[in-house]
């Protein structure tokens, strides 16, 4: 298992607009290279290229728009407008028919680039066999497009079970679990160091390759039941006190000394283990790693926006790396309890530094030397001082008889 500074490593972040940059610059290279080679003739040029680029998906669009109409009108779109939603759904959408029009109207104003005959072949062919190839799939989205596309849209597996693990779990019980840790100390008279404030957050492991043990002991020697908190009992779903708990675990470190934290898997990693173990899923172990990490991502930031649950959790990602390690589950534990202790300790406000005596520098001496001002006011609350010279007797009185002291 890698470090907390490699975890961040693993996840993958969202994608940016480099394709787009690239593309942009591709097409303005490219069109000044026309300008060079043909300069009374680019703008032709430019507009028989997007009338093509656009006719096609239009010819595509009347496609898919005979196959709606006559076999799904009535279960997918239950007699909706087909301007509204069946005419978008198709690709048949405002953006593609302005554009047309805009080349077409561009091709007719500009001087065209070739003869008024072979320009219409051109763009008929063009648009014809563009539909076929994208019907065929030759012209299709390729993986990274359609990964793209379910993650800027929340399609995937893993957005789904991250919003059900937080929305019908984890804002449920997070809320109460300070109360039911609170509880449990009283009751089995808990009341050591050991027990952290890090240790009073739920541990939520996420392993990478989605494998559950349903019993942590089982899995590391050094993990050991302790107990389980006080019941949560809440109305559910028809369900008249439904019962939401949590198991309460003793880690042990390298030197023998005992942490308490509750700590458990995140359950719906058993709904992606079980996916990619039937093949009628059409989900193997590469889409079940790369859907876990999504999940991490999806459920992180949930839960860095969520009120309810902010300060009670920690997520804990699993890499398989060292699996021939016994205790390396304990120690991802211990590692992560040890780093929110010293992240604890760093934003704990300094004490505030001892001013000088009111007394003491030009103030003082002013006042002492019989002046009427007064002492500046203090900027910050007295604090009291100590002397580290040692104590001296007291002088005894010296009687003066000088008369003219008198």
């Amino acid at each position: 298992m890698r470090s907390l500074r490699d975890q961040d490593a693993l996840i993958p972040r969202p994608r940016g607009n480099l394709p787009k940059l690239f593309a942009a610059t591709l097409a303005a290279m490219t069109a000044g290279g026309i300008i060079l080679l043909s300069p009374e003739r680019w703008l032709g040029w430019v507009a028989m290229v997007i009338l093509v680029l656009t006719t096609g998906p239009l010819l595509h669009g009347l496609c898919l728009l005979a196959e709606e109409m006559l076999n799904h009108s009535n279960t997918r779109y239950r007699g909706r407008g087909l301007l509204t939603h069946v005419l978008p759904a198709c690709g048949l959408g405002g953006k593609t028919l302005l554009a047309a029009g805009l080349a077409g109207l561009l091709l007719s104003l500009a001087e065209p680039p070739l003869p008024q005959s072979e320009s219409w072949k051109l763009l008929l062919l063009a648009s014809a066999f563009y539909a076929l190839f994208k019907s065929l799939g030759v012209l299709g989205p390729s993986e990274v497009e359609v990964s793209d596309i379910c993650e800027e849209r929340k399609m995937n597996v893993a957005h789904g079970l991250a919003w059900s693990f937080y929305l019908g779990y984890l804002r449920l019980v997070l809320p109460h679990l300070e109360v039911a840790i609170a509880k449990f100390c009283a009751t089995h008279q808990i009341n050591r160091p050991s027990w952290s404030h890090s240790s009073k957050k739920l541990l939520i492991l996420i392993p990478l390759n989605a494998n559950i043990s349903h019993k942590l002991e089982e899995e590391d020697s050094n993990i050991h039941f302790y107990d389980n908190l006080p019941n949560n009992e809440i109305d559910r779903a028809g369900v008249r006190a439904r019962v939401y708990k949590h198991s309460v675990y003793r880690v042990i470190d390298e030197h023998g000394k005992a942490y308490e934290c509750v700590v458990e898997y995140a359950t719906p990693l058993l709904t992606l283990y079980s996916m990619s173990q039937d093949s009628s899923a059409g989900f193997g172990e590469p889409e079940r790693r790369q859907q876990v990490l999504l999940f991490y991502r999806t459920l992180q930031d949930i839960l860095d926006r969520s009120l309810e649950c902010r300060n009670r959790y920690r997520l804990i990602l699993l890499n398989d790396e060292h699996e021939d390690d016994p205790h390396a589950l304990s120690k991802a534990i211990l590692r992560h309890l040890r780093q929110q202790e010293k992240e604890e300790v760093c934003v704990t406000p300094p004490p505030h530094e001892e001013m000088p005596h009111p007394l003491r520098g030009s103030s003082g001496a002013r006042a002492f030397n019989g002046a009427r001002q007064q002492p500046e006011p203090l900027s910050v609350e007295p604090t009291l001082m100590f002397s580290m010279d040692r104590p001296r007797p007291l002088m005894e009185p010296v009687e003066d008889t000088d008369p003219g002291h008198l």
